[in-house]
């Protein structure tokens, strides 16, 4: 099993652990009937870790729709990519849409760093 997973899929399932989280912490609060101050904290943390939630859906949702749509040349599905190099989202398999990076090992480093023109590069060779 490959270690990474696609970014919008990754993306979604912290929102789903957010939910999540908000409502235990708000169940956490049930224990405090007595007092009314504690359990209203944890009342209004879990619903903040709630909001945050339906933030990062609306946040990845957006990002979803101006996701470049490819087709798995493994398993033939479309999925959506996100930056130059993405998992598919259904098999896993590396992805990048960058000529470059074509047979290279896979890393999400390269995501970080954008290509560099040949003009910044000869600009670097003239700066050593």
């Amino acid at each position: 099993m490959k270690p990474y997973k696609n970014k919008i899929n990754r993306i979604r399932s912290f929102a789903l652990s957010l939910i999540f989280i908000g409502v235990v912490i708000m169940y956490i609060g049930i224990f405090f009937r007595n007092n009314e101050i504690v359990m209203l904290s944890f009342m209004v943390l879990g619903v903040l870790a709630i909001i945050a939630s339906t933030v990062v859906y609306a946040w990845i949702g957006s990002l979803s729709t101006r996701a470049v749509q490819i087709q798995c040349p493994t398993c033939g599905r479309h999925t959506k990519m996100l930056g130059r190099v993405d998992m598919c989202g259904h098999c896993r398999e590396p992805l990048t849409l960058d000529p470059t990076l074509e047979g290279k090992e896979f890393d999400e480093s390269y995501n970080r760093s954008r290509p560099k023109s040949k003009s910044e590069k000869t600009q670097q060779e003239n700066n050593s």
